[in-house]
């Protein structure tokens, strides 16, 4: 307790650090700091006691911290608020636990305390006063559990020996009611000035005639030369009677110290509902002695660490609990994510990967694992197309599916299990069957396969990728014609017992102006993408047929009909996949990047983080092997080659449905027919059992 001719005692400032601060630390730490342990301005917030009963806090909020780009908020936008008078502080933001604990935190104060020293020493007080109140805050954030560890210090330069108590009274007793009346209405209006309502130390003056002003510390030489009586002001957080608020420590030193003053009466200013209140603002006499403060180099002793609940330091906040699950979901998605911009992958898209709307058609076993990948690489639009239902079979294969989705259909069950497992994500379930060539159909239903048709394009066009990823063979060439036709990214992944093949279809026949062809043939030699200008594209999955595809599940046995296959290649296929989309959409050219070979010497990309990117990659589990390999685009291709694309957009549905209903039309359209006349070739009995398939199982 303070006593009249005692040593001088001051009521610490404790520290409030909102929710807010927190978030948008954790912000800053995932996409702008990442390793990075450099200090960190900060701006805090008090404002003179305003609760008989409550002393105010230093208080951190979100705008305490600086904005992505490194921008400190302005003074001027601060000032304007009379409950917010801005404090600078620094920050240190720890990388691990350990580093935390055995931060020198002697050394750190006595940094801050030099600050405040030297604006003493160069005049900058007087210009910003608000640097006597600095402050030092050290923390580490589990970004994991989303726990925050924190010590805050409020340097104090502390006087030897201290200053002695001479009084201690409410203003309201040491003034006389028209010195208290004047300086209540001479405080209210600096409080509400815009100018000068952040500005926490101050002079006041008192004239003979009971007037009294507030004036600016700068103002100092001009008011003592006018025989006027003169105290020094600040805003005192505290609420004790007894004790007076810990700003008045470094008040103290810059008075002797910049002043030599030995004897002072201090103001320490309080409010009451929004207003000046004498009766709980003190008035303090206080005696400075002789101090040893010859070097100005010289830094006095510093204190300031704040103590918490049983003298501890170190305090944690755990945020977990009190978020939105939700969000706390988005948050944890995108943890692993930011984390790989820190060290290993910093030109990593996160917005571009958010935004990419991707089409899954199918929803099997390469679908569930697509899906999954696709948002564990941030991807939040997906829409999966699907005609089945969920078997008894399927969930231990199809990872999206347990034995309560059994009878659902696969596309529904699929969407609602992406939004538990991922509540924002934008995902889309769509029932339909996929028209097929080789599956000819009546007259009576010829309406509806020109609506899927339809469907089918509205949902390609309106997508920026498509994943293929069905049960047959056949149930892939409507969605490689509208994918050429509308030059959509599209990733194709299809399986065999122990093989997998995983491939990036080639741009559309007429994709690219004539510029870019030119640029990209000029650059990369044959590999160019477009053929308009005679260069070579990259082939889709039917480049390499020499028949039309045609109905693979009729007259089957089941072993035939279901794609049976060892249950790690499917995961496998679906992984590689994902990637490559990935690395598709970082590479500078997107689809339109040419094909790279795995140990190729000659690497077309040094500089793509990600990679290499190739066109197909087919793999063996029962060799463990991986290779990949080229193929560009045949003119006879019935999928993607010019004359079938341009059939397509000059006669729409009724070219659809002649290649739907007639086997060999599509051969006779592109040339097969007569190449195989020309070669000598019989039609051979076509077995697709050994080709890679997808592993979507037939419905029985």
């Amino acid at each position: 307790m303070n006593k009249i001719g005692s040593k001088l005692e001051f009521a610490p400032l404790q520290s409030l650090l909102d929710e807010g601060f927190w978030h948008k630390l954790t912000n800053l730490k995932l996409n702008s700091w990442g390793l990075d342990e450099s200090a960190v301005p900060l701006t805090g917030f008090f404002a003179p006691c305003s609760h008989p009963q409550l002393s105010n806090h230093l208080t951190l909020l979100s705008e305490s911290l600086p904005s992505e780009s490194g921008e400190v908020p302005s003074s001027s936008s601060i000032h304007t608020n009379r409950n917010r008078c801005p404090v600078p502080g620094t920050l240190y933001n720890l990388n691990t636990m350990e580093g935390f604990n055995d931060l020198d935190e002697e050394k750190l104060l006595k940094e801050e305390a030099e600050k405040i020293w030297i604006d003493i020493h160069n005049g900058n007080i007087e210009k910003d006063c608000s640097r006597l109140l600095r402050f030092l805050l050290i923390s580490f954030a589990d970004l994991k559990k989303w726990e925050f560890y924190y010590r805050v210090a409020f340097p104090a330069i502390m006087l030897n020996p201290p200053a002695t108590l001479v009084d201690l009274k409410p203003a309201s007793q040491w003034l006389s009611l028209e010195e208290a009346k004047s300086l209540s209405t001479a405080c209210n209006e600096w409080r509400n000035s815009t100018t000068t309502t952040g500005v926490p130390f101050f002079l006041v003056t008192i004239a003979s005639n009971s007037h009294a002003t507030l004036r600016h510390l700068n103002e100092w030489e001009s008011c003592r030369q006018d025989n006027e009586k003169i105290l020094f002001g600040f805003y005192d957080p505290c609420h004790s009677p007894k004790y007076p608020g810990w700003p008045l420590c470094n008040f103290l030193a810059f008075l002797y110290s910049r002043w030599n003053l030995e004897t002072v009466h201090v103001f320490c200013y309080r409010e009451s509902r929004g207003f000046a209140d004498m009766k709980s603002s003190l008035i303090v006499e206080a005696r400075i002695s002789p101090q040893e403060w010859k070097d100005q180099n010289h830094v006095p002793q510093d204190i300031g660490w704040e103590l918490y609940k049983r003298q501890k330091k170190t305090r944690s906040i755990n945020l977990a609990t009190s978020l939105d699950p939700t969000r706390l979901a988005e948050s944890a998605a995108d943890l692993n994510l930011k984390l790989m911009r820190w060290r290993a992958l910093p030109s990593l898209n996160i917005d571009l990967l958010s935004e990419t709307r991707c089409l899954l058609i199918g929803a099997g076993t390469l679908g569930c694992q697509v899906a999954r990948t696709l948002m564990a690489w941030g991807v939040r639009k997906i829409t999966l197309l699907d005609s089945g239902k969920v078997a008894i079979s399927n969930p231990l294969r199809q990872s999206l599916y347990t034995l309560k989705d059994c009878g659902q259909d696969k596309a529904t069950a699929a969407e609602n299990s992406l939004r538990s497992i991922y509540p924002s994500v934008d995902a889309k379930g769509v029932v339909m069957s996929i028209p097929m060539p080789g599956h000819p159909v009546s007259i009576q239903e010829e309406k509806k396969i020109m609506d899927d048709c339809g469907q089918l394009q509205e949902l390609v066009n309106s997508h920026d990728v498509v994943f293929l990823l069905t049960d047959t063979r056949e149930s892939r060439w409507l969605p490689t014609l509208l994918c050429a036709t509308a030059n959509k990214i599209t990733i194709n992944a299809a399986l065999g017992f122990e093989s997998y093949l995983v491939m990036r279809h080639g741009t559309g026949p007429v994709s690219s102006s004539p510029e870019v062809t030119n640029e990209l043939s000029s650059s990369f030699g044959n590999l160019s993408i477009g053929d308009k200008s005679g260069g070579q594209r990259l082939g889709c999955y039917f480049c390499n047929d020499v028949v039309a595809p045609v109905d693979s599940t009729a007259n089957r046995t089941l072993d035939q009909q279901c794609t049976v296959t060892r249950p790690g290649v499917a995961p496998i296929a679906s992984a590689l996949a994902v990637e490559l989309l990935v690395g598709v959409l970082h590479h500078p050219l997107g689809m339109y990047a040419p094909a790279e070979i795995s140990g190729s010497n000659e690497r077309l990309s040094d500089d793509l983080p990600l990679g290499i990117l190739p066109h197909q990659i087919r793999g063996s589990i029962s060799q463990f092997s991986q290779m990949t390999l080229v193929g560009h685009a045949s003119n006879s291709c019935t999928a993607c080659s010019n004359i079938v694309v341009s059939e397509f957009q000059k006669n729409g549905m009724d070219f659809l449905m002649k290649a739907i209903n007639h086997p060999t039309y599509l051969e006779d359209l592109t040339g097969l027919t007569e190449l195989k006349k020309t070669a000598n070739l019989f039609e051979p009995d076509w077995d697709y059992e050994d080709e890679l398939e997808n592993d979507e199982c037939a419905e029985i």
